[in-house]
């Protein structure tokens, strides 16, 4: 639980900081804002076109008498949108951040300035950097594809389809999400897409607290666009503790052969994240 609260608090953290520094949030908000208007024209025409879709999808279900076909094709049309949604939250993040690179790599470089320490810097050009976050991007919406099919499939289980289901979603699409703005600033620490997921396993309820409640402020429509810039600032704080508390675990596996000093606490167990009010 202090996991879940801890990751809030970063979130929290990283809104309280964008306020703070309103010029910031002006400038990373112009990212989403195009992001959005893409994805709410896909939206709308999957909303016109799932009817049709599912009706083509179901041939077999043409004789079936009223009310079973309209209930069928009705559940199916509702669970195809609901896939949709959980695509779009998922990519909106990836696709956001790409085509606001230059925006969030300023902004999240200013919040490692503001909070003291070294501004790391990963020494690559911009295209590299567009390169490597496409990649990454495409590599995890492969997984959460993956994930997204096998729910999908998991939603005609009576009951187990209409609850876990979606709680199972809603967290999937946290950590995911977690793991996308949290790529921002750990990019720029040459941390590899393999390494993040490394690191934001070994902290899996801090990273579904950060990111859970950030899926679900998402389906509100205009929300993600403004929460955005903040959550880049907070994924920025979250990542410079854990890689420091990761660094942290390295010098102790190093000074005591791999071994963690009695009530040294191993990576990934510190506690709820430091006040940045």
């Amino acid at each position: 639980m202090r996991d879940l609260a801890g990751g809030f608090g970063y979130l929290l953290a990283g809104q309280r900081w964008v306020f703070r520094h309103g010029r910031w949030l002006g400038f990373g908000l112009l990212p989403g804002l195009v992001s959005l208007v893409l994805y709410a024209g896909a939206l709308i025409g999957l909303g016109y076109g799932a009817d049709d879709l599912t009706a083509w999808a179901t041939p077999f279900a043409d004789g079936w008498s009223s009310p079973w076909l309209g209930l069928f094709r009705g559940f199916l049309t509702a669970l195809l949108y609901a896939f949709g949604l959980f695509v779009a939250v998922i990519t909106f993040t990836a696709v956001t951040l790409l085509v606001g690179q230059p925006f969030y790599e300023s902004l999240s470089e200013q919040v490692d300035r503001s909070e003291g320490g070294e501004v790391p810097e990963s020494g690559l050009t911009l295209w590299q950097e567009l390169w490597i976050s496409a990649r990454d991007s495409l590599k995890i919406l492969g997984r959460v594809l993956l994930y997204g099919i096998l729910l999908f499939a998991l939603g005609f289980v009576p009951v187990v389809g209409q609850t876990v289901v979606p709680a199972v979603g809603f967290c999937v699409s946290g950590y995911f999400l977690t793991q996308e703005l949290t790529s921002v600033a750990l990019m720029r620490r040459r941390v590899r897409l393999t390494e993040q997921l490394g690191l934001l396993r070994s902290r899996r309820m801090l990273a579904l607290g950060f990111g859970v409640p950030l899926v679900l402020a998402f389906l509100v429509p205009l929300v993600a666009v403004f929460l955005m810039p903040g959550a880049v600032a907070g994924a920025t704080l979250m990542a410079r503790d854990l890689v420091g508390a990761d660094e942290e675990q390295d010098g102790a596996e190093d000074r005591d052969g791999g071994a963690v000093t009695p009530g040294e606490s191993p990576a990934g167990s510190f506690g709820p994240p430091p006040s940045y009010a």
